[in-house]
């Protein structure tokens, strides 16, 4: 059985190995730059202190763009690609996690 390779992210200004197939490469680096900038955005109002609550509200920013985007009438975009979405989620949960350890240790 073979290993997924890893692609090495930057987020805030932290690298991350996250486990990705070759094919979807350019769809993680995207993720990556859109969860960095939405960070970034984030920490830059002052609002909220701490990376782990600055992931958090990040991440429920991009689920609200994503539940907004089901919910409308217009042709969902994602219809089809439930698949992709899981494992980006996954990928993005794990980058998260990873994120979360770092502030531990």
């Amino acid at each position: 059985m073979s290993r997924t390779p890893t692609l090495t992210v930057e987020i805030l200004d932290k690298e991350y190995q996250v486990a990705c197939p070759p094919e979807q490469e350019s769809e993680l680096l995207s993720a990556a730059h859109h969860l960095d900038q939405q960070m970034r955005d984030i920490r830059a109002a002052g609002k909220v202190i701490g990376l782990e609550r600055v992931a958090i509200m990040a991440a429920l920013n991009l689920s609200h763009e994503v539940l907004s985007l089901q919910g409308g009438k217009a042709p969902k975009p994602f219809d089809g690609h439930e698949d992709r979405l899981k494992t980006l989620a996954s990928k993005l949960d794990e980058a998260l996690y990873q994120l979360r350890q770092l502030e531990i240790n």
